[in-house]
This record gives structure tokens, C-alpha cells and sequence, in this order.
């Protein structure tokens, strides 16, 4: 009898060990990518880009929308501008980037405007820098969100970068 209780406490003992175990073996959550980019838009300065950039969040892209039925990147930036910072900006992710004064990257400041080429050498995408390397835009795939700028489909295709004039 006395065996069989021996038997039965270490086996009890071994599977508290292997439950408190594989709570200190959890990930946390603070390293990953959606935690930080919800310390991106926590650590905004403006509560009003806050609330702009929550309420188009995951609305879906749509080629010339301008409404929350469907918006595409030059239509998300050009809002943005106008309704956060009163600034007026072309329709066309091109013209906008030639309507910028030019800023290295990391002098960016939130609100500051990153242009792509994912197609060549023209600009054909445009969104708007936040904080701590994350930026918003209207994805063609995934819609608006906020994205890790330091991604390497996004690294590659930087090519320019500035402040509306």
C-alpha cells in the first residue's frame, strides 16, 4: 500500500512540474508583431489619427474607393491628410510623392508619408509612418492596417520617403 501511494505522489509531483513548466515556457506576447503594433498606435501623439486610423482598420481595398466600401492606398493617404491634418493631397500615389519634401527614413515623424515601387521604378503604393518603424496603409490583399515597415517586401521597395509641404 505504501508503494502505491509513493507511485501515486510522484506521479502527481511530475505532473505539477510539467504544468508549471509549460507556463514558463509561454511566448510572450510583447514580442510579437501585433503586440507591437498595437504599442505603435498606443504610442501615437495624435488621438485623433488614433481614432481615424481604428475606424478604417480592415476595411477592404478596392482600386479608386474613397469610402468604407472599399479604398485603395492613394485614397486612405489622401483622407488621412486631409481629415487629420487639414493638408491636401493629389489623388495618385505618384503625384502625391512628388508633392512631398524629402526625409530620410529615420527622421520620419508620425504622419510622414513612405512611397513603393513594388512594380519597377515608378511609386505605386503610399502609406503613412506612425512610430517604431510601423506604418498604416491600404494593402491591396489585406486592407487597411497597420504593418511592420521593416519587413523585406517593404525594405526593398522604399523609395521615397518625406513631409507634405
Amino acid at each position: 500500500m505504501q508503494a502505491v501511494r509513493r507511485s501515486y505522489l510522484l506521479w502527481a509531483f511530475t505532473i505539477l512540474l510539467t504544468i508549471l513548466a509549460s507556463c514558463g515556457s509561454r511566448r510572450h506576447t510583447s514580442d510579437t508583431k501585433a503586440s507591437r503594433a498595437a504599442d505603435a498606435m498606443a504610442n501615437l501623439k495624435s488621438k485623433p489619427l488614433y481614432r481615424f486610423i481604428n475606424s478604417w482598420t480592415g476595411v477592404r481595398y478596392k482600386l479608386g474607393g474613397l469610402d468604407k466600401s472599399g479604398i485603395d492606398c492613394s485614397g486612405f493617404a489622401l483622407l488621412l491628410q486631409k481629415d487629420i491634418y487639414g493638408k491636401t493631397l493629389p489623388r495618385r500615389s505618384r503625384d502625391q510623392a512628388e508633392a512631398i519634401k524629402k526625409k530620410s527614413l529615420g527622421n520620419l515623424k508620425e504622419g510622414d508619408l513612405i512611397f513603393f515601387s513594388f512594380g519597377g521604378r515608378e511609386v505605386d503604393h503610399v502609406g503613412v509612418y506612425l512610430n517604431g518603424d510601423f506604418f498604416v496603409h491600404a494593402s491591396t490583399t489585406r486592407g487597411v492596417i497597420v504593418d511592420d515597415l521593416t519587413l523585406p517586401v517593404y525594405q526593398r521597395a522604399i523609395v521615397k520617403t518625406g513631409t507634405l509641404n
